[in-house]
């Protein structure tokens, strides 16, 4: 029986961990900001609340989450990089290229190495291999605004396939002659 009762208090003690409540505690700011309002004004008397409209603009308006996320300053400085990837130049499959992707720029004298004994490039950077995917543009743009980070959004540069046609293999042109070897 006190097992039972260990295992219950436990249970109902887990919410009130001190990183949880210190999340719960810091994210009361954000009602409080003027800027990111977050929490609906109170309807007059007699007044009923639309809580669908309220959820969609919630989900519009994207919420700064920099202040619950516990990320140091010197990351909300720093310009992230929304791009749509090329088509690897060693395969002809499109499949890695649908996505876009969110990375963070280089910062110029971000510490960079050379080690001696593999001669690997190193870097003091951790952000700089942060690599994140989305399904759209919108989604990436979104998530970096809710992050507030500053972003660059590079579009992709289109194929441009000139016209071809059978036929233009066997077209007259003058100049040099073109000979096709069959053995």
């Amino acid at each position: 029986m006190s097992t039972m009762m260990r295992s219950m208090l436990y249970r109902h003690a887990l919410p009130m961990r001190p990183s949880l409540y210190r999340t719960m505690h810091t994210s009361l700011r954000v009602g409080k900001d003027s800027a990111h309002q977050t929490v609906p004004a109170r309807p007059a008397p007699g007044e009923r609340r639309d809580l669908v409209a309220e959820q969609v603009n919630r989900i519009s308006e994207p919420t700064a989450a920099s202040v619950v996320s516990d990320a140091p300053n010197s990351l909300h400085q720093r310009y992230v990089r929304i791009f749509q990837p090329a088509k690897p130049a060693t395969q002809s499959g499109r499949a890695g290229t649908r996505d876009w992707r969110v990375e963070f720029e280089v910062l110029q004298g971000s510490g960079r190495w050379e080690s001696p004994l593999m001669g690997w490039a190193s870097t003091a950077d951790h952000q700089q291999s942060l690599s994140m995917r989305f399904d759209s543009l919108d989604a990436a743009v979104h998530f970096c605004e809710k992050q507030g980070w500053n972003y660059l959004v590079q579009q992709p540069h289109k194929a441009r396939i000139p016209p071809k046609s059978y036929a233009a293999n066997f077209k007259y042109s003058p100049g040099k002659l073109r000979i096709h070897h069959t053995k």
